[in-house]
């Protein structure tokens, strides 16, 4: 690598341009700034395109630009190619334009390297010599889940990552960093109160186990539903904890923060005493215990064969193919006591794990098993033709229909796929077209009973636009 001493290096960057005289970079050509504040950063220039020759922004990132307007003067950082000086041990100063008598010149210096272990500060942004001896610049970012991280400089999380950057050292603060150290200050300030926190007697009368005041309101519980428990009250989440919060002990809900996976504490605020929040808790729980009667989830009894061949003999009927071969790559079911309760548990193919599958009855078990063997049925029959109707423009409450086939399986049966989306995202979904379906003696009487498997309101083309297609009508077999 580089011989140069980073820790020793400045650059010097001695030939500005001027905003106010109208001297402005190409299009897309990323900067050094100097702000009207005499802070710095750095950007990409975007004019507005009005006429006016100093009108736009410098982008750095994703909604996060500079305009023009904040910019004093502007030093390019594309044009520079560092690699023969930074191979010279000896050099410890580097002139990145000539010096002028009075002009203007700043000097970077402070570097530091990832190769010591030495990271920005979150949303940092930074001044970056990179290991090909380009100069670049950019909003610190650590990875989430491992080592290392990106600086973003442009739209669409556009970025530097950690290991092409030789040394850095930070530009200016901005909103955006400013932000970002208030964060991190409040934090600090929260950690603090939190190290001794009190609790309000009336609040806590019952001590700061919240196990006590789910049981007191498991017991109101069984007034109504015999059968409940605290497993069934710890599946309506998210659960109630005892936390710390601006030094005081609250009642809360505690989700993870995206970016640094720290605890967030919403407090409780319905109430001011115990017994009220054992009263919440009851109703917070009410229809999730209601829902996980074990006598209407189980009716069936427990062994899990017994609703799995209730389900198979219901879609034996329409997809004559099907085989419990073909149900080896699909969800794998069970019965088993989990903390307590019995619940209905599954995994997928291969996993080691079960996880609980929560259902209320009996009958919504054997349905959600029953579509996941339609599904493998449909997988194992092939496709030997398709037919694709023609269709203009589509809206469906938003989204868009991309696509709309009817397929011809191996069995002589037929299937649906219909597609739609939006700018952003999609989806798709397939129907089979159950044999009552052609028991219709004619086309039309077959589309009414179609269409009310895939209605027109729901996924776009009705019997006005497929009464009229005769090769859909052959294909059909009518």
């Amino acid at each position: 690598m580089f011989c140069v001493d980073y820790k020793k290096l400045s650059l010097s960057f001695n030939e500005f341009h001027d905003v106010s005289a109208g001297d402005m970079p190409q299009y897309g050509e990323y900067c050094l700034l100097e702000l009207k504040t005499g802070d710095y950063t750095a950007g990409g220039w975007y004019p507005s395109g009005n006429g006016q020759p100093t009108a736009g922004y410098f982008l750095r990132g994703t909604a996060d630009t500079v305009d023009s307007e904040a910019v004093a003067r502007w030093h390019s950082l594309d044009r520079y190619d560092l690699t023969d000086c930074l191979e010279d041990e000896e050099i410890g100063w580097i002139n990145l334009g000539p010096e002028e008598e009075g002009g203007r010149s700043v000097q970077f210096e402070g570097f530091k390297s990832f190769a010591d272990r030495k990271n920005p500060k979150q949303e940092q942004f930074c001044l970056l010599i990179m290991k090909d001896g380009s100069l670049a610049a950019g909003r610190w970012n650590k990875w989430r889940h491992k080592a290392g991280g990106a600086f973003i400089y442009s739209s669409a999380l556009a970025s530097h990552s950690s290991d092409k950057v030789w040394a850095w050292t930070p530009l200016g603060v901005d909103r955006i960093f400013a932000a970002e150290l208030e964060r991190e200050n409040e934090k600090k300030r929260e950690k603090m109160l939190n190290r001794n926190p009190v609790a309000d007697p009336e609040l806590f009368k019952y001590g700061t186990d919240i196990n006590v005041y789910y049981e007191m309101a498991l017991e109101k519980l069984r007034e109504e539903f015999p059968w409940a428990t605290l497993t069934m009250m710890r599946k309506c989440t998210p659960v109630w904890q005892i936390a710390p919060l601006h030094g005081k002990v609250v009642f809360g809900r505690i989700s993870k923060n995206y970016y640094d996976d720290s605890d967030i504490v919403t407090p409780w605020t319905e109430g001011g005493t115990a017994d009220e929040f054992i009263d919440f808790l009851v109703r917070y729980t009410h229809d999730t215990v209601k829902r996980s009667n074990p006598e209407e989830k189980f009716k069936l009894g427990t062994d899990i064969n017994v609703y799995l061949e209730k389900a198979f003999d219901h879609v034996k009927k329409d997809y004559r193919w099907l085989d419990k071969r073909m149900l080896a790559d699909t969800w794998q079911y069970d019965i088993r006591k989990v903390d307590g309760d019995l619940e209905f548990v599954r995994r997928y193919r291969d996993e080691g794990e079960y996880s609980v599958y929560d259902v209320e009855s009996a009958e919504r078990f054997i349905e959600s098993v029953e579509y996941d063997y339609q599904s493998a049925a449909l997988r194992a029959n092939k496709v030997t033709a398709s037919y694709a109707p023609s269709f203009g423009h589509i809206d469906l409450h938003g989204w868009n229909l991309e696509s709309y086939v009817f397929y011809k399986l191996q069995s002589g049966d037929y299937k649906v796929s219909v597609t739609a989306g939006d700018r952003t995202t999609g989806g798709s979904r397939e129907f089979f077209i159950t044999p009552t379906c052609f028991e219709a003696k004619t086309y039309a009487q077959f589309l009414d009973r179609y269409l009310e498997i895939v209605p027109d309101y729901s996924f776009g083309l009705g019997k006005k636009e497929l009464l009229p297609d005769k090769d859909l009508k052959k294909f059909l077999g009518y």
